[in-house]
């Protein structure tokens, strides 16, 4: 395994679509948010390793603010045969505000999944401010709708998850995608800090979305066949889904 800094994004060997989305979530993150930086541990931000005889290799990149503690955007790719991209936005326990979520994955050509939420964590579900932006939003359709895993509770009526067919599927992806962030970014910098007990029940919120997330088994045995179980289990939960 060796870490390192990237001579240029990994987005730009990526396919066309994952790298266009990761275009899209930096530009909506600066756009719409005040970024600060966010300290990564320094073996985790880029490695790279070998699957199977493939070059396998992850690059991170973080911010964190007023509103979030972490936004977290991850590439990876294996070799010529997978792509994926990763993002997920973890508020401040102050904020009352859902996880935003997507992930592509994709390979030799093409997107095979894309899934996008706004993952409630309180108990009242979807806040109603985001509901009424959210109602405005045009209705798709995907040939090809997936169906959730167990552990998938966590996702809400509206989540978007479906294998894509062809560049017009992909680019509504992409634009639904990206109506989601903006509507999550308006919301939270408009947010207002919550009591101290709300607190508690939004932190607890959060840390079983992440134990949710950590139970997806295919990302992790990917991560220890690559990098060692030890590795693996620090990275799914410093990294990916770190349960404060």
């Amino acid at each position: 395994m060796a870490t390192q800094t990237p001579p240029e994004s990994l987005r730009f060997r990526q396919l066309d679509t994952i790298h266009r989305l990761a275009d899209r979530i930096e530009s909506i993150w600066r756009t719409e948010l005040d970024l600060e930086p966010y300290e990564m541990p320094e073996d985790l931000g880029y490695v790279e390793g070998t699957l199977e005889g493939e070059r396998i290799t992850i690059e991170n990149c973080c911010f964190q603010t007023r509103e979030f503690r972490k936004l977290h955007l991850e590439l990876a790719q294996v070799g010529q045969s997978l792509d994926i991209l990763h993002c997920v936005m973890f508020p401040r326990s102050q904020f009352e505000l859902p996880m935003f979520g997507a992930d592509l994955v994709g390979g030799r050509g093409q997107l095979g999944m894309a899934i996008a939420d706004l993952s409630p964590i309180a108990r009242s579900e979807q806040l109603p401010t985001y509901r009424t932006a959210l109602d405005q939003l045009p209705e798709l359709t995907f040939s090809q709708p997936r169906t959730f895993p167990q552990w998938g509770d966590i996702f809400s009526s509206d989540c978007l998850f479906v294998r894509p067919a062809g560049a017009e599927e992909e680019q509504k992806i992409i634009d639904r995608i990206g109506d989601f962030l903006t509507i999550h970014c308006r919301q939270a910098r408009a947010a207002q800090p919550v009591t101290r007990d709300r607190e508690e029940e939004l932190m607890a919120g959060q840390k079983r979305y992440c134990q949710q997330q950590l139970q997806n088994d295919k990302t992790r045995r990917v991560l220890e066949k690559a990098f060692g179980d030890e590795w693996a289990e620090r990275y799914m939960t410093q990294v990916l889904f770190d349960v404060l």
